[in-house]
C-alpha cells in the first residue's frame, strides 16, 4: 500500500509514519506535504497513492481547498483536533477520521475500514462520499443554528466552558489565538480565526483584519485612518493601542455595524 500524508506538524507526521510502519511494514509512505499548495502540486504531478492521510488545518488554510483544485483519486483518512461540526459531517457521510494524537488502535480500524470499502465497493463510492462531505460542510456553514454557544478553554489544569455572549474579541498572534472576555479574562483557544469566522454569528462578530474578530459591543470609537482605513478603539483594550480595518474591509465593516 502506498500512502501519502498531508500534515504541517512535524511531530504529528513522524508519529503517523512510525505507527504505519508498526502496523504494516508493507505500507510505504511515498511523500508528504505541509501546505495546500504543495499538496495540490504533488497530486497533480504524481500517480495517485492508495491512501491519503490529510490534516484538516494546514499552514495555508483548511484542507478542503485541496478538493476544489484537484481530483483526489484515493480514499482519504482525515486527522483533526476537535472540530465538532466537521466530525459530525464525517459520521453522517460514513467517512473516517482520526483524532490527534493518533492512536494505534484507531489507525488500525481506519485502515481496515478503507480496505473493506475498496474491496467491496470500489473507488467511485469513495469519490461520491467525499463530494457529499464537502457539500454537507458547506450547508452546515450556512445554517444559523450551527453557531457556537460556548467554547471549552483551559485555565491552568482546569477546563472551563465560556459562553459566546461573554466574549468581547479574539486575537491571533501567529498560531496562538486568544479569547478576551468582557471581564478581562484571556484564554487560549484551539481554533484558528478562519475556523472561528464560520463558528460565530456574523450578526454579532466581524473579522476586522487578519488578527482580530470583534464583537460589535467591544467597539468604543471609530476614527478615519490613512488611505481609507479605519482605526478602532476597543474594550477591553488589547496590549497594542489600536485595531485597524483595511480599506477593502471598511465598507463591509460600516454596513455590518449599521445593521
Amino acid at each position: 500500500m502506498r500512502a501519502y500524508i498531508i500534515e504541517d506538524e512535524p511531530l504529528g507526521l513522524n508519529r503517523l509514519v512510525k505507527l504505519l510502519e508498526e502496523i504494516d511494514p508493507k505500507i510505504k509512505v511515498i511523500g508528504h506535504a505541509e501546505t495546500i499548495k504543495s499538496a495540490v502540486w504533488w497530486l497533480q504531478n504524481n500517480a495517485p497513492p492508495d491512501l491519503v492521510f490529510m490534516d484538516i488545518e494546514l499552514a495555508d488554510g483548511q484542507c478542503f481547498e485541496i478538493f476544489k483544485q484537484v481530483t483526489i483519486q484515493a480514499p482519504v483518512i482525515f486527522t483533526t483536533s476537535y472540530d465538532e461540526y466537521a466530525l459530525q459531517a464525517f459520521k453522517v457521510n460514513s467517512l473516517d477520521y482520526l483524532l490527534k494524537p493518533v492512536r494505534k488502535d484507531e489507525l488500525i480500524r481506519s485502515i481496515g475500514k478503507y480496505r473493506h470499502l475498496q474491496s467491496h465497493f470500489g473507488q467511485q463510492t469513495v469519490s461520491i462520499q467525499l463530494e457529499s462531505l464537502l457539500n454537507d460542510l458547506q450547508q452546515r456553514d450556512r445554517q444559523p443554528n450551527n453557531f457556537r454557544n460556548r467554547f471549552l478553554v483551559k485555565q491552568g489544569q482546569r477546563l472551563l466552558s465560556v459562553e459566546t455572549q461573554e466574549i468581547a474579541w479574539f486575537n491571533a498572534d501567529g498560531k496562538i489565538v486568544l479569547m478576551m472576555t468582557w471581564s478581562g479574562q484571556r484564554y487560549l483557544v484551539d481554533y484558528t480565526l478562519d475556523q472561528l469566522d464560520n463558528l460565530l454569528d456574523p450578526d454579532s462578530f466581524f473579522r476586522a483584519n487578519r488578527s482580530y474578530i470583534l464583537h460589535f459591543k467591544c467597539i468604543r470609537t471609530i476614527h478615519p485612518y490613512f488611505h481609507g482605513k479605519l482605526k478602532l478603539v476597543i474594550h477591553p483594550a488589547p496590549e497594542e493601542s489600536e485595531v485597524v480595518v483595511s480599506k477593502e474591509k471598511s465598507p463591509d465593516f460600516k454596513s455590518w455595524l449599521g445593521k
